[in-house]
């Protein structure tokens, strides 16, 4: 029998619906109160530069594992430090952080907080697939590329699945990597208000999801054809 799939718990997505609406909500009533908040967004990216790369980039490289949007870390990246490090160079670094970020989420779900991480997945809903060696590819893609569990929820789940550590960086990393680079151009053309930079980073965005997501429908209809009646 073909592990089953993670299940999308049924409350997670109204959650984030609701995160959402209520973001948005702020922002209407900033926007109608007459608060800038392009120097908002400038003070903040002020202060991140001020932190330093040091600073910065290391953050990125530990609290994603522990729940914190990566999002809140590639959207000023670039604004931030590519005057310092160029944008390559921005993209080079935040990449070298996010393998770290996966190599540390997955040491934590299965090794230094296992049964709490355990007890979290239960709480919202979460299976954990079996992993053998002829489906961990196919578990790892599904996993990665399915919408719904976040970044952090994802680590956990294939930690205490106990996948393959290189091949769960490998995968991990590669499924990330047009986000992340996507999201660094894009948080650099809002902030500088360049309309190229953000049409360049929307369309890595776009196509990262159609991309990503058409390997996972060819990878979860193999894993359906390979799986033994029962």
């Amino acid at each position: 029998m073909s592990p089953a799939p993670t299940a999308q718990p049924r409350k997670l997505p109204f959650a984030k619906l609701v995160v959402v609406c209520l973001v948005l909500l702020v922002v209407l009533v900033l926007v109608l109160r007459g608060v800038d908040l392009r120097g908002f967004g400038d003070r903040v990216v002020a202060v991140i530069r001020n932190a330093g790369p040091w600073a910065f980039f290391s953050a990125m490289m530990v609290l994603p594992a522990f729940g914190v949007p990566m999002m809140a870390f590639t959207i000023p990246a670039g604004e931030a430090f590519s005057a310092q490090l160029g944008m390559p160079g921005v993209i080079a670094i935040a990449l070298f952080a996010i393998a770290v970020n996966l190599a540390l989420g997955y040491w934590v779900a299965r090794y230094a907080l296992r049964p709490v991480v355990v007890v979290v997945l239960k709480r919202f809903g979460y299976s954990v697939p079996r992993i053998t060696p002829g489906n961990a590819l196919s578990v790892l893609l599904i996993v990665r590329l399915t919408p719904g569990p976040p970044y952090f929820l994802q680590a956990c789940i294939l930690g205490v699945a106990q996948a393959p550590f290189r091949l769960y960086l490998i995968v991990s990393w590669l499924a990330i990597l047009p986000w992340a680079i996507g999201g660094i151009i894009l948080g650099k053309g809002l902030f500088a208000g360049n309309f190229a930079a953000v049409l360049l980073g929307l369309g890595l965005l776009v196509a990262a999801g159609v991309g990503l997501q058409w390997v996972r429908r060819k990878y979860a209809r193999r894993e359906e054809n390979d799986s033994p009646e029962i």
